[in-house]
């Protein structure tokens, strides 16, 4: 199932909520009472399994290529 955020925005094209999949709700703001610090967590745990998902389909780079990226962010 798919866990796209949706925006909603007004005639002009400004945001104006965000419609936010069931499934990932659920994950993020468990049904019982929940403190801000387990829901600070939840967006965590969903935030670094998003990045590691993504980090997945990246390619490899090799030293030199992997050097050269870090020698072009210093400049």
């Amino acid at each position: 199932m798919s866990q796209t955020l949706e925006y909603l925005t007004d005639p002009n094209g400004n945001p104006t909520a965000v419609v936010i999949p069931i499934d990932l709700w659920r994950q993020i703001l468990p049904q019982e009472d929940t403190s801000l610090e387990a829901i600070a967590e939840n967006i965590e745990d969903y935030c670094l399994r998003k990045a590691m998902d993504e980090a997945k389909l990246t390619p490899l780079l090799d030293r030199t290529q992997a050097l050269k990226l870090l020698e072009d962010d210093e400049d």
